[in-house]
Formats: C-alpha cells, sequence, structure tokens
C-alpha cells in the first residue's frame, strides 16, 4: 500500500454534523471546529455486529492518532425503535468502552446528508473538510490506516508512525470465521422476514399459536408458542414460547428486548437438543440459561470445533420478550 494521499480522490465535502439531536463525550462539534483536522465519521448502530466487530480498530486508531489530529466521530442512527432511546445508546456506549465523539442520529439528517446506505460505513476526511475515502462493511483495516497515515502526512505530521497497529479483539469484537459461515443476517419481523418455516400462515400484528415443524433445512427458523409478529419484531404472549434456527457457522447472536414493563425474562437454549457445555456464548451459561435485561444483541453461542449444520433452540420462561434479528459470526 504504497500510494500517497495525492492520489487518494475527492469524493465530496464533509456534510455538516448539525442535525445531531445531542452529542456523547463531547460538546457539539462544528464544521469550524473539525477545519484542520483529519476526520474519521463511523456510521454505527448498537446491537450491529458487522460495526461491534469493526470497533476494535476504530477505537485503536482514535487513541493512536489523536495527538497527530486525528478526530473519530461515530454517527449513531438506529435500525430499530428502541435504539433511538438516548438512554439505550448512552448505556451502550458506556458498556462497549467508547470515548469517542458520538453524534445522535435518530432522525437520519446526517445519514441523509452523507446519502449512507450502511452499517458500519466509514468515511475519511482531509484537513479541508473533503471526503477522501470511504468503506462499507467489515475488512480492509490496514488500507483505512493507511489512509488515515497519509492524511496525516499530508496535512504536516511528519513523525507519524507508519507502523500499523496489530489489533487483536477478543468476545463479541472477534472477526467472524469468514470460512466457515454458511448463515445470513435474518430478521424475526415479517416486514423483512423469510425462510420463516412454522406451518400456516402468519397473522400480521396479531396474537397466533404457532408451531415448530418437524425439522428444519439449513437457514429456516421457525416459531413454538403464542406470538404476535410484528414489522420488526416477534413478541411472545405467553411463558414458554420458543424460536428455532438451523444454522451454520461459529457464532449465533440474537438481538432481543425485554418487556416494555421492564421486567427481565430468563430464557434457556439448546444446541442439537442439549445444554451447550463449552459452547454456549458469552450471554449463557453451559447450561444454555440467560436473562434478557435490557435491548441490545446477545451473543448465545460461540463454537470452538469444527463446524457444521447445528439446530439452535431458544425458550423463554417468561412472556412479553420480543425477538428482532439473528446474525452469525
Amino acid at each position: 500500500m504504497t500510494f500517497a494521499a495525492s492520489q487518494l480522490p475527492i469524493e465530496g465535502s464533509l456534510p455538516p454534523l448539525a442535525g445531531a439531536i445531542e452529542w456523547l463525550n463531547t460538546p457539539p462539534l462544528s464544521m469550524t471546529q473539525l477545519r484542520g483536522k483529519v476526520v474519521v465519521v463511523e456510521f454505527w448502530t448498537y446491537t450491529c455486529i458487522n460495526w461491534r466487530r469493526t470497533l476494535p480498530y476504530v477505537r485503536a486508531w482514535a487513541e493512536k492518532y489523536k495527538e497527530q489530529g486525528l478526530v473519530v466521530i461515530g454517527v449513531h442512527t438506529p435500525e430499530f425503535e428502541f435504539e433511538k432511546s438516548l438512554a439505550n445508546v448512552r448505556r451502550a456506549v458506556k458498556e462497549i468502552g467508547i470515548t469517542f465523539p458520538v453524534a445522535i442520529d435518530s432522525d437520519y439528517v446526517i445519514w441523509g446528508a452523507f446519502r449512507n446506505q450502511y452499517w458500519p460505513a466509514l468515511y475519511f476526511v482531509d484537513t479541508q473538510g473533503r471526503i477522501r475515502h470511504h468503506h462499507f462493511g467489515e475488512g480492509d483495516y490496514a488500507q483505512s490506516e493507511v489512509v488515515i497515515q497519509r492524511l496525516l502526512a499530508e496535512a504536516g505530521h511528519s513523525a507519524v508512525d507508519r507502523e500499523l497497529l496489530a489489533v487483536e479483539p477478543v468476545g463479541v469484537e472477534l472477526g467472524a470465521d469468514w470460512p466457515n459461515l454458511k448463515s445470513p443476517e435474518t430478521y424475526i419481523g415479517y416486514g423483512r422476514s423469510d425462510t420463516f418455516a412454522s406451518p400456516g400462515r402468519t397473522a400480521l400484528n396479531k396474537q397466533q399459536l404457532y408451531a415448530a415443524p418437524e425439522k428444519l433445512q439449513l437457514n429456516e427458523w421457525a416459531l413454538a408458542g403464542d406470538w404476535t409478529s410484528g414489522t420488526d419484531s416477534a413478541v411472545l404472549n405467553a411463558p414458554n414460547g420458543r424460536l428455532l434456527y438451523r444454522f451454520h457457522g461459529r457464532d449465533l447472536n440474537l438481538i432481543m428486548s425485554p418487556p416494555a414493563t421492564g421486567n427481565s425474562v430468563q430464557f434457556r437454549i439448546l444446541l442439537d437438543g442439549r445444554p451447550p457445555g463449552i459452547e454456549h456464548g458469552s450471554d449463557t451459561d453451559a447450561q444454555g440459561n440467560g436473562v434478557v435485561a435490557e435491548p441490545r444483541m446477545y451473543q448465545l453461542i460461540r463454537q470452538s470445533g469444527p463446524i457444521t449444520d447445528r439446530a439452535f433452540e431458544i425458550q423463554f420462561l417468561e412472556p412479553g420478550v420480543a425477538a428482532f434479528d439473528f446474525t452469525f459470526g
């Protein structure tokens, strides 16, 4: 990667950030304050696993290059309704350990100004406020860091350390096992759901009893019990409802929210009909027990052995939980 900053195209100008309804970790940042700084803007939403796996790198860049004038700004643009809650975002920022500035873009004003369409999306801006590079999704971390170095060098920071960071993500932030990943992100709400395999028709926004099929094919999923299927999620109406998925991947994650009453919901998971043992995720124990206490992504399975097709099941012991989205790694 030997390109110079002068070889980076000019893709446009940094749009105003005035559309933020709130700022976290900083007073509001104006265009005047950012002029003369190299800026990295990342669009994110706190339940997105793809963004979460980029965070160790963005966090490391913000720390390493801040003395040379780099400013990293996370623009939080929500995907789900509960991600519009400022309290939920504040909690996520604190728990995840984000210390760089965060612009709260709940009304999609900044998203629209960038004409952005992706979580995560990175935009690299020079000291004159010109967008010089972008990257959508995960990966290409070395190239992104080289772009930062080149823009800092172009700004006159000749002492920039050219050695690339050796980032070693852990836990939920560990990169996906791409060679063994054969299951796609799968939404539970009827607005974007597919591969739904429970017998009969789905009753939209109406309480209905669902049954699990005798067998699921790879990447099919099903509801069992008394559920209401809405646009973004399925909400359980009675205890002991189940959600099933046949998947192929190292990790299985599920975005869930507790009842509107604020009560927690206990759950139990099974892998091929048995407790997960050592293959449990960070939000379950070896017996498969866990609790939905706040709206977020829950890591339910992390496998360490050979990856094959597996049958996953989660049973909720109390009603009121909302299930939004399966993701895998």
